[in-house]
């Protein structure tokens, strides 16, 4: 009789791609003390209401209601998949009265309606789904008129003369116990449209990977188009944040407001667009 040959368990099928994301990518924490400080000094008082477009897992807004007490967060995303991920690992994590102030919502930032927030953020880039001018204009145009009396839009923004190139970028990560790599593909870029196809892959100590954990669809919108538009949509001030360097050449974290930005081959700004 021969032997049958044991199924190889390879790391990549084994592996949660948006936990994987949140490790290597998104810090809800040291987000959260950006908007919350951020508005803090632009408007004397702390934020209540906080609503999270393209909320994905909705571990912005899991960090926020951790925050204080009087802290509540709505989180709207059209994937009902991530948004069943994130209830499920996030909120069932928070304590009932935590739980009780997250609203999530299977709806369209363009059309969504909901109580006037404080703060609404659209962070990781999520925003450039929106390919055509009058959409993104359509979009913040239905977001000055969503927030509240005072309310801030907080947004990121990504370039530098890397953005605009066919570019495949690798980080070693270890982080919860994992070990494994995280694979940033661009692609494509097309110059005349704007438009930009990249990948997230992971790749494990095992020599396996997870090919396209993740797949955008994007126009790179220069800070320039972006601040012109916030303008047409009727935001009273737009406001961007570089972040300074460490001895190492790396970014530091600490993102101040600037009128002239670095040309640098890559480079990640925050932006306040208030109403």
């Amino acid at each position: 009789m021969t032997q049958k040959k044991k199924k190889r368990h390879l790391q990549a099928d084994q592996m949660d791609r948006h936990r994987l994301y949140e490790l290597s990518v998104q810090c809800a924490e040291s987000e959260i003390d950006f908007v919350d400080d951020t508005f803090k000094r632009l408007r004397g008082h702390r934020a209540k209401l906080l609503r999270e477009d393209f909320c994905g897992t909705a571990n912005v807004c899991c960090e926020w209601v951790k925050r204080r007490s009087s802290n509540q967060a709505i989180g709207i995303d059209l994937d009902p998949e991530v948004l069943e991920w994130g209830r499920k690992h996030h909120i069932n994590a928070l304590n009932p009265a935590q739980a009780k102030r997250i609203d999530l919502l299977e709806k369209n930032v363009l059309k969504a309606k909901t109580t006037p927030p404080d703060i609404i953020s659209a962070m990781n880039f999520s925003y450039w789904l929106f390919k055509e001018r009058k959409t993104l204009k359509r979009y913040f145009k239905r977001v000055q008129q969503q927030l509240a009396e005072g309310g801030i839009l907080f947004m990121d923004a990504y370039g530098g003369y890397d953005s605009f190139r066919d570019i495949i970028e690798e980080r070693e990560i270890e982080a919860e116990g994992l070990r494994f790599s995280y694979i940033w593909e661009q692609e494509k870029y097309e110059p005349i449209s704007g438009s930009l196809i990249c990948h997230i892959h992971f790749d494990f100590p095992d020599g396996s990977r997870m090919e396209r954990a993740f797949s955008y669809d994007w126009r790179l919108w220069t800070l320039a188009e972006i601040r012109e538009l916030l303008e047409e949509a009727g935001f009273s001030r737009v406001t961007f944040y570089w972040q300074g360097f460490d001895e190492d050449g790396e970014g530091d974290g600490d993102f101040q407001p600037v009128d002239e930005g670095d040309a640098d081959a890559g480079w990640i700004c925050y932006i306040t667009a208030e109403k």
